[in-house]
């Protein structure tokens, strides 16, 4: 009887364990369906947190892209009405330059025409001083000439004179002897 101990035993302790297993393992399918259900719930929880934060994320998403766009539409309207002010005071400008330089361009041919007068009169002026100088100097040389004729003359009187009997005196009578 011995020999059959060694198998009864570990029989019945392996009946007993596989009736504690059957039980327990009940329990660990009903403590496992309790988990997934808590796990389930758990991940819908977070399912539905993170659609809730999708959508928030959309959303917020959407709003930031209105704005940006309303920024964009806004700051393309102050440029374009910034170019168009910078247009109409170009326009202003160039009209306002075109008539300052029409009037200063008549003033100018006004002014060139007087240069022209003045410049005419100059040389006028400066003709008429060179034929007044000409003259004083023709003059000047014809006094000279008139001034070396006239002491020519004197000269040509003076020894036409020396040479003539009349004045000269009578020779010299000798001195009487006595």
């Amino acid at each position: 009887m011995k020999k059959w101990m060694y198998v009864i035993f570990p029989g019945i302790a392996l009946v007993i364990f596989i009736v504690f297993y059957r039980a327990s393992q009940n329990e660990l399918e009903i403590a496992e369906a309790k988990r997934k259900a808590v796990v389930a719930e758990q991940k819908a929880a977070d399912e539905a947190k993170k659609q809730e934060a999708e959508q928030k994320a959309a959303a917020d998403a959407k709003k930031h892209e209105q704005d940006r766009l309303a920024d964009e539409a806004k700051a393309e309207a102050d440029k374009q009405a910034k170019y168009e002010a910078d247009l109409n005071r170009i326009k202003t400008d160039t009209t306002k330059t075109a008539a300052s330089v029409t009037r200063y361009a008549s003033h100018v041919s006004e002014m060139e025409i007087e240069l022209d007068t003045l410049h005419k009169k100059k040389e006028a002026a400066t003709r008429d001083e060179f034929e007044t100088e000409k003259q004083v100097e023709l003059a000047e040389i014809q006094r000279r000439t008139a001034e070396l004729d006239s002491q020519r003359m004197v000269e040509m009187i003076a020894k036409k004179a020396d040479a003539s009997a009349l004045t000269k005196g009578a020779p010299a009578s000798p001195a009487p002897t006595s």
